[in-house]
């Protein structure tokens, strides 16, 4: 993973978008008043089972930009968003990892009563608060899950957001269940998914051949496009260390279709609540119909759409020349003033 170096003298100046503000990096008397961690903050919370303790990261220095992520999942870690560096931090904008508890570098308190999506929702506020993020500068990415995450955070603290990013997730697990059946099973060939369909209904999710089988014909062609032997390193390091207790938990055992805690979440009908500038992204071969993304940007209230023509559930990765200046300019369109739908 190439990452971009920083120069590390403090009293540096540069300019970070097209609106030529300027971001000025602390001072060295400001950097010698307390022990500096490379940006790493680890927060605790309050939950109903007690303190637990969030990671997260701080990458950047800008007042007005600062991006927090939403992992997805459930269960996975901050590190796949590792390529973000590439792209944002050379715009000057400010992005903040965030390890969701039961995730990664975080805490994980081993119960299954804490996979709430409540729970999580109270957690990210508290994680704000933290972090002394506002509405002049605070921009929420979800990610999958972090997309359901993001949507419902939204719904209950949209005065604290500046720009909300939905990145492949649809506002409706049932529609996103239906959309699995009808357009994806069919491009299955038949014996293949008539054989995964045998393991998931024997509940026999560990068998090495219900993996041997979804990689190369649901993984390679709808999560992510890129040949599953050269998957980006920050993908399979986070896909790696997922907390199976919370994706089963909340997504369900199987990998295509949904049958955890999340089936029957729906805020279809709410989205046009949201007021705050959102951003919309789907990739044509998507594991979630980029129709229905396209059509959220229609429902709340300040939205745009952003396909990514080459781009699949992970089209960060598969379609990088679409995803990311689509994204930066949403973020310089309202942070500049000048977003329109």
């Amino acid at each position: 993973m190439k990452k971009l170096l920083f120069p590390f003298f403090a009293l540096f100046i540069f300019s970070c978008n097209s609106n030529n503000k300027e971001v000025v990096a602390a001072s060295a008397d400001d950097l010698y008043k307390e022990i500096q961690t490379g940006g790493i903050k680890v927060i605790s919370i309050e939950t109903p089972k007690g303190k637990f303790n969030i990671w997260t990261k701080r990458m950047g220095n800008n007042p007005t930009v600062k991006l927090l992520l939403l992992n997805g999942g459930p269960g996975a870690t901050h590190e796949y968003f590792e390529c973000f560096e590439s792209f944002l931090l050379p715009e000057g904008f400010e992005i903040i990892y965030y390890d969701q508890l039961g995730c990664g570098l975080s805490d994980n308190p081993n119960d299954t009563s804490m996979w709430d999506l409540g729970r999580y929702v109270e957690e990210v506020e508290q994680v704000r608060k933290a972090l002394d993020l506002n509405k002049d500068n605070f921009y929420l990415l979800g990610h999958s899950w972090g997309g359901i995450l993001a949507m419902q955070y939204a719904l209950k603290y949209q005065d604290n957001l500046k720009g909300l990013i939905i990145s492949n997730m649809m506002s409706s697990c049932p529609a996103y269940g239906k959309y699995a059946q009808d357009v994806l099973a069919p491009q299955f060939d038949q014996k293949v998914l008539d054989t995964i369909r045998q393991i998931e209904a024997k509940g026999d999710f560990q068998n090495p051949k219900y993996m041997e089988l979804l990689y190369p014909n649901f993984y390679a062609k709808h999560i992510c496009r890129i040949p599953i032997e050269q998957w980006p390193e920050p993908v399979n390091r986070s896909l790696a260390k997922m907390n199976q207790s919370l994706y089963v938990t909340m997504q369900g055992p199987s990998e295509f279709g949904i049958g955890g805690n999340l089936t029957n979440w729906d805020v279809s009908k709410e989205l046009p609540k949201i007021k705050t500038p959102t951003l919309t992204i789907g990739g044509k071969y998507d594991t979630m119909d980029p129709e229905h993304m396209k059509w959220m940007s229609t429902q709340v209230q300040n939205g745009r759409y952003l396909l990514c023509p080459e781009g699949s559930h992970m089209d960060m990765y598969d379609d990088q020349k679409h995803y990311f200046p689509g994204l930066i300019q949403f973020l310089k369109d309202v942070d500049g003033g000048t977003f329109k739908k």
